[in-house]
């Protein structure tokens, strides 16, 4: 896990609250450093990042059109500068997005899926606005780790009175998803093996946990991420040259004199042709 510590300004006293001050700073410090790496040399021209304004995912992407979009199950915020000239909010559906097919080439979900209600429609929607070969890159809690069950553990002690309450979402489970969409998954990462303890003092002497987590049993992390390729078939040209008239060598045949037979009628002796 990143030793440098990112602040968390929003996010520690909303969604991730169950888990602490401490691991939401690791949190967002970790997916920062993966997100600055793996999305620096993506190419297009249009990106968006759903939900999640502390993580800037975007920040060291050069594409010309880059968003932030804020979800139904998200508080009202206010957009982090992406650029020095900054970009304006967007407030959508996340099951149904209002850009057309094919028209993006890069989406961030940054703990999206599961905060939303129907992920589901959320991730078919991802499928549908992106170009053939467009990314997606995903984030998410494992809920089969300690961040995980802390986190489930924490919203079942509470009255859900909002869909904000987290579904978290296995690894597996959504690689799956993905594959049936027609994405394929090209990077998986996984950090965060110490406990989520309320110091972050603490944490730190445990920090040998994540050197044995991500050497013995890298899937128990506390956080994943994935980035998946949207893969669409294509034709297949077949070479014209193989379309030609193919000439058969079996000489011709010489046809037959015969003559007009009727139901019950034989024909007459002069009309039948006797093999030489």
């Amino acid at each position: 896990m990143e030793s440098q510590i990112i602040e968390s300004k929003r996010s520690g006293d909303t969604w991730l609250a169950d888990l602490g001050q401490p691991v939401a700073s690791r949190l967002l410090a970790w997916e920062q450093q993966q997100a600055d790496a793996l999305l620096a040399d993506v190419f297009g021209y249009h990106a968006v990042q759903l939900g999640w304004p502390d993580l800037q995912a975007l920040r060291s992407n050069r594409m010309p059109h880059r968003w932030l979009a804020q979800a139904e199950f998200e508080t009202c915020f206010t957009t982090p500068d992406l650029t020095a000239g900054g970009l304006p909010d967007l407030c959508l559906d996340s099951q149904a997005w209002p850009w057309p097919a094919d028209s993006l080439d890069l989406v961030v979900l940054p703990h999206a899926l599961e905060r939303s209600a129907d992920p589901h429609a959320c991730l078919r929607e991802v499928e549908r606005v992106l170009i053939p070969e467009g990314q997606v890159l995903i984030t998410g809690l494992n809920p089969w780790s300690w961040w995980g069950w802390q986190q489930a553990r924490g919203q079942q002690s509470k009255v859900r009175m909002d869909n904000t309450s987290a579904a978290l979402i296995g690894y597996r489970r959504l690689r799956d998803w993905l594959r049936l969409l027609g994405f394929e998954v090209q990077v998986s990462r996984f950090a965060g093996w110490t406990p989520a303890l309320g110091s972050e003092r603490w944490m730190q002497r445990l920090g040998w946990m994540d050197t044995l987590g991500g050497r013995w049993w890298p899937i128990l992390g506390g956080v994943y991420l994935l980035m998946a390729t949207k893969r669409v078939p294509a034709g297949r040209l077949i070479d014209g040259r193989r379309w030609r008239t193919v000439r058969s060598t079996a000489p011709a045949t010489v046809p037959a004199a015969r003559s007009e037979t009727f139901m019950g009628q034989q024909p007459d002796a002069k009309d039948i042709v006797e093999p030489r």
